[in-house]
C-alpha cells in the first residue's frame, strides 16, 4: 500500500505543539481520545500512519508526563467489551497498563468514573490493587450540564477526590468513549485551581481533522467510525466566528463548548480557548503527503465499516440506524458496497463452488480465492491458497496434509459440545507451526506472513470472532457477509 502520511515529520511537529500548550499553563491536562495503542482506524485511514504513534509520541515526552487511565463504572457493570481485540474494558485497561510500564511511560492511576456503588467496579478495583496503582472513584457530577454554579463548586467538581499528579503533562487516556476523560480532567482543573496550581486543558483528537474539508473522505470516515455514537461532523461556527477560519468538528464537542467554556473560565479566571478547534493540538492535516491516495483509502475504510455494521446488527449489536448512516455517507461520496473488488471475486467464487462459502485476499493486484473444504473454513482455505501464491508454491502442494487435518479435526469434535465440519484460522496456524518445525518449505511459507499485511480479505459468510481478531493483528483487513456458516454445512 501506498504511504500517504508522513509520520516522522507528524512526531516531530506534533511533540512541538503539545510542548508549547504545556508552557501555557503549569500543568497541561491533555485529553487523548481515540485509541491509544493500536489505532487501526488511523492506520488504514492515513496509509503510512504507525497504529502505535501515540506512543512513540508519549515515549517521546515520557520524562515531563505521566497517564492517568479513565473507565465508566456501568461500562464494568455491563461488561463492555473492546470489539477490535474482544476483551473487556477492564482487561484492557490492564493491558494499557502492562504496556505504558515496559515502555517506561508512568501510570500514575486509575479513575473509575459515574460511580454508584457498582459491584463490579469495586471488584475491579481490588484487581488493580495487584498492579499498584492508585484508584479513585468518581460520582456523576452534580448539576451537570446546566448549572455551572454547582458543576464549579465543592459540591460539583469538588465532591470528586484530588488525584495527586507530579509532571507538567498529565494524559488522561481511557479504553474507549464515554469514559469520563472529560469529567475528570476539568475536576482536576477545580482542585488545582483550589491549590493555587496554573493548570490547563487540551484535546488531542485525531479525527475529524480540523484542517481538512468538512465531506472530505477523511472526515466522513469519522462519521462511519463513530455512526454507533451519532457524531456528525460540523463546521466550527465558533471559530469561524471569531478567525474567520473554516475549521471541521463534531456536534458534541460543539453543543457542549458554551457550557465548557464557561466552566474553564470560572476554574481558571480567564477564556482560554474561543472555539473547540481551539482547544485541540492535532497537526493531523500537516502531514497528508498524497491527498488523492489519502481519500482513496478513505473510501475504503468507510465500505469496511459498512459491512461490519451489517454484521453487527446481525448479531443485534448496534440497531438498523447504524448501517443505514454509513449507507447515506457513502452515497455522499457516491461510493457502493460493491466498490470493493474482493468482495465481487468472493461472491464469483461462491457461485463457482457450488454456493459453498468462499472467501478472496486481495494482495496487491493479485486476488486469491479460497472455499469451505471438508477439513478448512473459507478464511483457512482463503488464507493456505494466498501463502501458496506468494511463495510460488504450486497449487497441487499440500502445505499441511490431509493426515495432519483430519485427525486435529477428529480429537476437536471429541473434546467440544459444539461439533464443527472445519478447521479455523488459529488452528490451520497451530499446525503449520508444527510442520514447519520438520518441513523447510512450511518453515519459508511462515516467515513469509509479514506479506499479507495490508491485503484486502472478504467471506461471503460471517467470520468467526476469532478469525477476525486474528485476521487483524496480521494486519489484514477483513469484510464479510451475514449469512452463518452452520456447523455441518
Amino acid at each position: 500500500m501506498k504511504k500517504c502520511f508522513d509520520s516522522e515529520k507528524y512526531l516531530k511537529i506534533q511533540k512541538k505543539k503539545i510542548c508549547g500548550r504545556i508552557k501555557m499553563f503549569d500543568k497541561l491536562y491533555l485529553e487523548f481520545g481515540g485509541k491509544l495503542i493500536d489505532d487501526q482506524h488511523a492506520a488504514r485511514t492515513l496509509p503510512g500512519f504507525l497504529p502505535d504513534l501515540k506512543i512513540r509520541l508519549l515515549q517521546e515526552l515520557k520524562d515531563d508526563a505521566e497517564v492517568i487511565l479513565c473507565i465508566n463504572a456501568n461500562a464494568i457493570e455491563n461488561s463492555k467489551i473492546r470489539a477490535d481485540h474482544m476483551i473487556s474494558y477492564e482487561d484492557e485497561i490492564l493491558r494499557l497498563i502492562e504496556f505504558l510500564r515496559a515502555k517506561k511511560i508512568y501510570v500514575s492511576s486509575v479513575v473509575i468514573t459515574l460511580f454508584d456503588g457498582q459491584k463490579k467496579a469495586k471488584d475491579f478495583a481490588n484487581r488493580l490493587e495487584d498492579y499498584k496503582v492508585k484508584t479513585y472513584f468518581h460520582t456523576f457530577t452534580k448539576g451537570y450540564p446546566t448549572d455551572v454554579d454547582t458543576i464549579v463548586s465543592d459540591e460539583g467538581y469538588g465532591a470528586n477526590p484530588y488525584i495527586k499528579t507530579t509532571k507538567p503533562l498529565v494524559v488522561i487516556s481511557a479504553p474507549g468513549p464515554c469514559s469520563g476523560k472529560l469529567a475528570t480532567s476539568l475536576s482536576q482543573l477545580y482542585h488545582e485551581s483550589k491549590r493555587g496550581v496554573n493548570a490547563g486543558y487540551a484535546k488531542f483528537e485525531t479525527f475529524p481533522v480540523w484542517s481538512l474539508p468538512l465531506k472530505h473522505p477523511v472526515n466522513v470516515a469519522y462519521e462511519a467510525a463513530t455512526a454507533d455514537l451519532g457524531d456528525v461532523n460540523m463546521i466550527d461556527h465558533f471559530h469561524l466566528d471569531k478567525y474567520g477560519v473554516k475549521a471541521v468538528n463534531y456536534n458534541r464537542d460543539l453543543e457542549t463548548f458554551p457550557v465548557l467554556k464557561e466552566i474553564l473560565t470560572r476554574i481558571t479566571g480567564k477564556t482560554v480557548y474561543y472555539s473547540p478547534t481551539d482547544m485541540g493540538v492535532n497537526v493531523i492535516g500537516e502531514c497528508i503527503t498524497d491527498d488523492k491516495a489519502i481519500q482513496k483509502a478513505a473510501k475504503n475504510e468507510i465500505i469496511r465499516r459498512y459491512y461490519r455494521a451489517l454484521t453487527d446488527l446481525k448479531k443485534g449489536a448496534v440497531t438498523p440506524e447504524v448501517p443505514e448512516r454509513i449507507k447515506l455517507l457513502m452515497n455522499e461520496l457516491g461510493i457502493s458496497e460493491n466498490d470493493r473488488t474482493a468482495v465481487e471475486k468472493a461472491n464469483e467464487k461462491r457461485r463457482l463452488a457450488g454456493n459453498l462459502p468462499s472467501a478472496c485476499l486481495e494482495i496487491g493486484r493479485k486476488y486469491v480465492v479460497g472455499r469451505k473444504t471438508g477439513y478448512l473454513s473459507p478464511i483457512s482455505a482463503t488464507f493456505l491458497n494466498a501463502l501458496k501464491t506468494i511463495n510460488k508454491i504450486p497449487d497441487e502442494i499440500d502445505l499441511i496434509a490431509p493426515t495432519v487435518l483430519e485427525p486435529i479435526l477428529e480429537i476437536k469434535n471429541k473434546t467440544s459440545n459444539f461439533k464443527e465440519s472445519y478447521l479455523k484460522l488459529g488452528e490451520v496456524l497451530i499446525a503449520l507451526s508444527i510442520c514447519g518445525a520438520t518441513n523447510p518449505l512450511v518453515k519459508k511459507v511462515l516467515e513469509s506472513l509479514d506479506k499479507l499485511k495490508d491485503a484486502e480479505l472478504h467471506s461471503t459468510h460471517m467470520i468467526t470472532d476469532d478469525e477476525m481478531i486474528i485476521l487483524s493483528n496480521l494486519g489484514i483487513n477483513a469484510t464479510c457477509g451475514t449469512e452463518i456458516i452452520f456447523p455441518h454445512s
